[in-house]
């Protein structure tokens, strides 16, 4: 289907999807669905629970965030269960402005961009409709229309609780056109969009001495006075404000903190009491979230300045810290790169993880806590196994940085450093060792970085650097020892004989001269320190393998090499380390012969088929680990 036909589609979607009727049509669809008639708040909660929740180790995944937000689970669990659902159900939290706070880059945009788009293609769906009096520059709801006297018999018979007065502009229409018939007052189905300022709004302040109101508000329409005669005739009024466009939906306030004081006194009567004051009319009803978002620095200044307290107790703020999983911050990484034209550029495995190691090291804050020094922590965080370290140990650690994530190194910042690789190097691929490279040139000319941070984050370069020593040495370790394939599978099968007669207290036959042997303990140490099992903890192990031989045996599957995680990590280190000589040969060698040429190249041939690099990317790998291996 070429780009026309789908464009024709959809304007047919759309015009299947409009609405038009009476009011009195309306309260027959209010009547089967009322969902129709729910608040804002209701709206963008259910919206987001329509998308699916689930639970992964206590810490509620909303589908809806799902693959933008990344590694922020508990600051968005916190937004959605403390401030959407309490305000969804009228609790008093949706009478506050939501403020969320953070430091830069750190997802707070994201957030209110993804509940902007969320909407617009909810309010698409039969769950998500929306429904507004005809005509209304403001999308008024239509139940505006019932009189104050007849809308407890209203709530009584439909169950639904009704907020908020007729506007102005839409009294008069019912009056003078309608001769007060709300019946026949026109209503149709809206679909919520920023572009055509439709139930989403933002608002950006400027200049706060140039700044009008009216960019709020409204503002009178001078050349309609002549017209109607008077300025408090709402005809003679342009209800165009962001506030008056955002009604039934979302409005955004950037930079809200900026906002001149008389700015967020019309935000706090909004969110306060559902109500604003625009010319000369009385109070005029809207029902709109109100999100903003800030720094924290900002946000210091603010409540630092006692004119502003009596705004404190009306803003709800929720923090939203960088992420502090290495996966994740990857993963941000490769979806920035993935949005922008560098995509085509080959970056080798485990370059971007360096950058995360890096990243998440400088937001972390060191622990008191005996034994977690700050790579464990890195790792805990990430939700690897510490030795020593259990789940507890990791909440205590949590929680004993309330603000952790507040500071460090921004993603942006990877990203242009990872840019300025790409074009210094002028080659369609970068290495872990060209971004490390980068992102510690670019330290000396980051302006918001003191001497101290500086130094300390050249510390965290380098055990980023060390990090990725030991993930290259694994890389190449494991595409040799596939190399030797046949060579591992013997390893193996020689220890599980061992641990199979060690266990069972039997002894082995030599092949050769039939002489029974003890199990060769020295064999089995051999492999088994590769991965840290110590003396007192070699018994246990080795009873592990024979009962995992045993139940595969029960199940009629035969134990192979990729049997035992552990086990398979320790035949490939021992064999590794065997063949440490001649990788450190192969590798390093400026005129390999025929045989070393032959194993370089089945190695490259496997990174690249199996491990995700390309043969530019592979070679360097593989002469960088020899180069480690000759230090």
């Amino acid at each position: 289907m070429d780009i026309l036909e789908k464009a024709k589609r959809h304007r047919e979607e759309e015009d299947r999807l409009k609405w038009e009727g009476t009011f009195a049509d309306y309260l027959e669809i209010v009547k089967e669905r009322p969902e129709v008639a729910q608040n804002a708040h209701s709206r963008v909660y259910n919206m987001i629970k329509s998308h699916g929740i689930t639970e992964v180790e206590g810490v509620r995944r909303y589908g809806f965030f799902g693959e933008q937000i990344f590694g922020l689970e508990e600051a968005v669990e916190r937004l959605v269960e403390e401030y959407f659902h309490p305000a969804a159900k009228r609790l008093d939290v949706r009478k506050r402005i939501l403020l969320l706070m953070g430091p830069v880059s750190g997802g707070k945009s994201t957030i209110v961009t993804l509940l902007k788009r969320g909407l617009e293609a909810y309010s698409r769906t039969d769950e998500g409709a929306v429904y507004a009096i005809k005509g209304c520059p403001m999308h008024e709801d239509p139940l505006h229309l019932i009189p104050l006297h007849l809308r407890e018999d209203f709530r009584r018979a439909y169950g639904i609780r009704i907020e908020g007065t007729l506007s102005p502009l839409n009294s008069m229409r019912l009056e003078r056109e309608y001769g007060g018939r709300i019946e026949d007052m026109p209503v149709e189905r809206i679909f919520l969009s920023e572009d055509k300022r439709v139930g989403i709004g933002t608002f950006t302040p400027s200049d706060p001495k140039s700044q009008d109101i009216a960019d709020l508000t409204g503002s009178i329409d001078f050349s309609t006075i002549a017209e109607f005669g008077s300025e408090s005739d709402p005809r003679a009024y342009r209800f165009d404000g962001e506030l008056n466009k955002a009604n039934r939906g979302l409005m955004e306030f950037q930079e809200m903190l900026k906002l001149d004081e008389k700015f967020l006194w019309h935000l706090l009567s909004l969110t306060q009491e559902g109500n604003f004051k625009a010319g000369r009319f009385a109070l005029i009803s809207a029902d709109e979230l109100i999100v903003a978002h800030t720094n924290e620095t900002e946000y210091r200044s603010f409540i630092a300045d006692k004119k502003n307290e009596a705004l404190h107790s009306r803003i709800i703020v929720m923090p939203v810290p960088y992420n502090l999983k290495v996966s994740e911050e990857e993963r941000i990484y490769r979806k920035m790169i993935s949005d922008s034209d560098m995509a085509h550029v080959h970056i080798a495995p485990h370059a971007l993880r360096v950058a995360a190691i890096f990243s998440v090291l400088t937001r972390l804050k060191p622990s008191r806590k005996q034994g977690a020094d700050i790579v464990k922590k890195m790792r805990l965080y990430d939700g690897e196994n510490v030795e020593g370290f259990s789940a507890v140990d990791v909440n205590e650690l949590k929680k004993e940085f309330p603000d952790e994530g507040m500071s460090g190194i921004d993603p942006r910042y990877v990203i242009n450093r990872i840019s300025s690789a790409i074009i210094r190097k002028d080659v369609p691929a970068i290495n872990a060792l060209d971004v490390l490279r980068s992102l510690k040139d670019g330290l000396a000319d980051h302006a918001s970085i003191s001497a101290e941070d500086r130094s300390r984050y050249m510390e965290y370069i380098g055990i980023a650097r060390r990090e990725y020593d030991d993930i290259a040495k694994k890389e190449v370790q494991k595409a040799f020892v596939y190399s030797y394939e046949e060579s591992a599978k013997t390893l193996m099968d020689n220890y599980l004989d061992h641990v199979e007669a060690f266990c069972n207290k039997n002894k082995l036959r030599d092949p050769l001269t039939g002489e029974e042997l003890p199990p060769d303990e020295k064999l089995m140490r051999s492999i088994e320190e590769q991965i840290g099992i110590s003396e007192n903890a070699k018994k246990a192990f080795r009873e592990e393998i024979l009962i995992r031989i045993s139940a595969y045996a029960r199940k009629g599957k035969r134990f192979d090499y990729n049997s035992h995680d552990r086990l398979r990590e320790a035949i490939q280190k021992k064999l590794f380390a065997d063949l440490k000589d001649v990788v450190k040969i192969t590798t390093s060698s400026a005129t390999p012969d025929e045989a070393q040429l032959k194993k370089i190249n089945e190695v490259v041939a496997r990174l690249v088929d199996e491990h995700g690099y390309n043969s530019t990317s592979a070679n360097e790998l593989l002469r960088y680990v020899g180069s480690l291996l000759n230090r």
